[in-house]
């Protein structure tokens, strides 16, 4: 610089203008522009050619400094653009985004204003950032986007003129009012999804050029990146927090398996489930799968490799091994962590200890199929069974199996006599006794109350069957101690054997059920063996009971009565009322045929009301007709006689009917009597204490129990017709009516003899004093009107 100075002023540099210029005091640069500006000057002066050097000069530096201008322009931006980037990444919260972004935009785009606004969860798009916007403004212009949410390639909008742009017709006022002339929408996108945009505002008109429609894309698509880089932060911090949450609370063990080394991490949770220590346990797939119990490794691999394939997620349980020698429960799930092949090469997952759990459904399981007081197999456990052996039996010609249907004789007794924890403790000791008659392969079950079944399996004959349930009533006989007590039992076995080709299992042991009850009907404390007629029996019961019902809805049912006369006298005393059954196709059907199934079904308690009623009722008509106050006799069945309300429905019917309690008689037999004396000689006191009469039918049938005949309040005793019909002949026969009718005598008891059908009978009789007889000597039993008819002429 000071050579060109000499050569162009010719003027030596003095040392005191050297000092000037080290000390600053002279701008060699300023100087040299001037010098130059002038040199170039004089040029023009000289001649038309320096003229024209002088203006190409004038132009290059002009030039020249545009240029510079603008590269530092862009070098600014390019800054603008790195700080942006650099600080989005260290921001923490969104927050700090939004504020970058509206930094970034007004240092590269000059902008007045700027805001930031992105799509909710519900799809509306709201401000997240702003600078220099009202209250009002924002209000009025949340919501409001150019594209769909789902615009797949949406362009920038951009507004020199806010009055001149249609599309911003509703939004004008309040644009023009908060000041802005123009303004752009850039949309924020990331791969392809909108997110929102920004917005750039200009108090002035401002026409947009292509370099800042780009600068603006720019900075749209790192702001965009930015953001949902940070989302998907959060996302990820979130998901790995809750799962943290879950895995401690959960208390699970973790592990993660990199499949191309072969190594695992075991977290110490979970070596801590199976009792051991961090350093006790090395990071190998055998650590795992050596613990694993034997019948559970299989399914394990096989399941871990389906999920390695794709086919199937990994979820198993099995059994490992303690370190102090127990199996426990454990629940495995993980993930496989496929590269871009889809090959997996890592997979991680958790280890829970669901022992309790399993401990837990497996009692549930076997409560769910097991009887709860004997700890048997129950009804579904025997049905499954039995299914099995029906399907086995299907398949395999020679395979034969017997059901064994079993019923306590006289276990009410117990129940009633020594109470219910007594007879749940014989429930438990049969079924501790059964089990000991049967091989291991046999199934006996609890089916309910004192019912057992047993499923007899790959027997070779019937005679398997029959040997079994010998050994159980020999084995049942034994007597039973209950706390004290010694208590002996036999049981009613019916057997039913799968020869008969079944196809459902509940028809074998219907079957088996049906034959029990042939058993109880011979003599109970043995077996019967099922046949087709037993089922056909079965099947004519049902359609019985049905038929019953269906009687007592239509009214079907007849009373006819049979006179009962006195032999002093010679004139009928009363009658006995018999019920008939008028059936519309069999017609009168007599009560020997259907009483046994209403009396098991329950049906007699309506019917013997029915009985009751019509009987009173007829005997307040006959007097209303101008007959004498004749007595009447029914009969009381074992249910109408233990019925809770025998005495107010006897009560309600007489008030009814005005019949006077003293012409009612009650017929009961022995065995109803003696059944259960602590309930009976209160009801027959009562009853006799309203003035009903009480007769024992059947008189010597049954128990015979003399000794307490005087303490029940009984009026008469009636001798059963099988002692009568043999008479004079059988010696036995007439030594019991004697001996009958003198007792009753003596304890002041009349005598009713029944079935009197021959003069001989009616002679014996006459000679032994009995006093009063009925049968088919004096008269058939007839209908009421009959029987009104005969009455007036009747003489013996």
């Amino acid at each position: 610089m000071l050579e060109f100075l000499k050569k162009l002023l010719a003027v030596p540099i003095t040392p005191v203008v050297r000092i000037l210029i080290l000390r600053g005091f002279i701008d060699l640069s300023k100087l040299e522009k001037e010098l130059k500006s002038e040199l170039i000057k004089g040029l023009a002066l000289i001649t038309p050619d320096n003229a024209q050097l002088y203006h190409s000069i004038q132009q290059e530096l002009a030039e020249r400094k545009r240029t510079e201008e603008q590269l530092q322009q862009r070098i600014e931006q390019l800054q603008s653009i790195y700080h942006l980037n650099s600080a989005t990444s260290r921001a923490e919260v969104l927050e700090e985004i939004y504020t970058e972004a509206l930094n970034a935009l007004q240092r590269t785009l000059k902008v007045d204003r700027a805001s930031v606004l992105l799509f909710d969860p519900d799809g509306i798009i709201r401000f997240k950032a702003w600078r220099g916007l009202s209250d009002n403004y924002r209000k009025a212009a949340e919501g409001h986007c150019p594209w769909s949410r789902h615009e797949k390639n949406p362009q920038p909008i951009l507004v020199p003129d806010v009055e001149k742009e249609p599309s911003l017709q509703s939004l004008r006022p309040a644009i023009l009012k908060e000041g802005i002339r123009a303004l752009g929408f850039i949309p924020l996108v990331y791969q392809g999804q909108l997110l929102g945009k920004f917005m750039i505002y200009y108090n002035t008109l401002h026409g947009f050029t292509d370099e800042e429609v780009q600068l603006a894309q720019t900075i749209a698509s790192h702001i965009a990146f930015a953001i949902e880089r940070k989302r998907a932060e959060d996302a990820l911090r979130e998901s790995e927090e809750r799962y943290a949450l879950a895995a401690r609370g959960a208390n699970d063990g973790l592990w993660d398996w990199n499949l191309k080394t072969g190594e695992i991490y075991y977290s110490p949770r979970w070596k801590s489930m199976l009792g051991y220590e961090e350093n006790e346990i090395k990071n190998s797939i055998e650590e795992w799968f050596s613990r694993v119990h034997p019948e559970d490794i299989d399914g394990l691999r096989a399941r871990i490799d389906l999920h390695l394939e794709g086919l199937t997620p990994f979820e198993n349980e099995h059994r490992m091994k303690h370190k102090d020698g127990t199996y426990r429960w454990m629940l495995s799930r993980g993930l496989a962590v496929r590269d871009a092949e889809g090959k997996a090469y890592r997979m991680a997952g958790s280890q829970t200890d669901i022992t309790d759990r399993k401990v837990a459904e497996m009692q549930l399981l076997h409560d769910a199929f097991h009887d709860a007081l004997t700890g048997l197999p129950n009804r579904a456990l025997f049905m499954n069974r039995l299914e099995h052996a029906t399907e086995r039996a299907k398949r395999r010609k020679d395979y034969q199996f017997a059901v064994l249907f079993l019923d306590l004789d006289r276990f009410k007794v117990v129940n009633d006599s020594l109470g219910h924890l007594a007879g749940d403790q014989l429930l438990v000791e049969i079924a501790r006794r059964l089990v000991g008659c049967l091989r291991p392969g046999d199934t006996v079950a609890r089916l309910g109350g004192d019912e057992f079944a047993v499923l007899l399996d790959g027997i070779e004959s019937l005679d398997d069957a029959i040997r079994v349930s010998d050994r159980i009533q020999k084995e049942l006989r034994i007597p039973f101690n209950l706390n004290g007590q010694e208590v002996c039992t036999t049981t009613s076995i019916g057997i039913a054997l799968n020869t008969i080709g079944y196809n459902q299992p509940d028809d074998l042991l219907r079957d088996a059920d049906i034959a029990m009850y042939r058993a109880k009907a011979l003599g109970k404390a043995r077996y019967a063996v099922f046949d087709t007629g037993m089922h056909t029996r079965a099947v004519e019961l049902l359609h019985l009971e049905a038929s019953l019902r269906r009687a007592i809805e239509q009214q079907e049912f007849r009373l006819y009565y049979q006179p009962i006369i006195c032999l002093a006298s010679g004139k009928i005393t009363g009658v006995e009322a018999l019920l008939r059954w008028q059936h519309p196709q069999r017609g009168l059907i007599s009560p020997g045929e259907f009483i046994q199934v209403a009396e098991e079904t329950g049906l007699i308690i309506a019917i013997g009301e029915w009985v009751l009623q019509t009987a009173c009722a007829q005997s307040k008509a006959w007097r209303d007709r101008g007959l004498p106050p004749l007595f009447v006799a029914i009969n009381l069945s074992a249910r109408q006689f233990q019925h809770q309300n025998l005495l107010e429905l006897i009560k309600k019917i007489l008030k009814e009917t005005g019949m006077a309690a003293q012409t009612l008689k009650l017929e009961i037999t022995e065995s109803i009597a003696m059944r259960d004396l602590d309930f009976s000689i209160p009801v027959l006191k009562e009853l006799s204490a309203m003035g009903v009469q009480i007769l024992i039918d059947d008189f010597g049938t049954c128990y015979s129990s003399l000794g307490y005949l005087n303490r029940f309040p009984i009026n008469a005793l009636k001798i059963d017709q099988s002692f009568v019909k043999d008479i004079p002949n059988n010696a036995d026969n007439t030594a019991i009516i004697k001996a009958i009718i003198a007792m009753a005598h003596s304890l002041k008891l009349k005598v009713i003899a029944e079935g009197v059908e021959t003069e001989e009978q009616l002679i014996f009789l006459r000679s032994q004093a009995c006093d009063e007889i009925q049968g088919y000597l004096l008269s058939h039993p007839l209908p009421a009107e009959v029987f009104a008819r005969l009455y007036p002429t009747f003489s013996l």
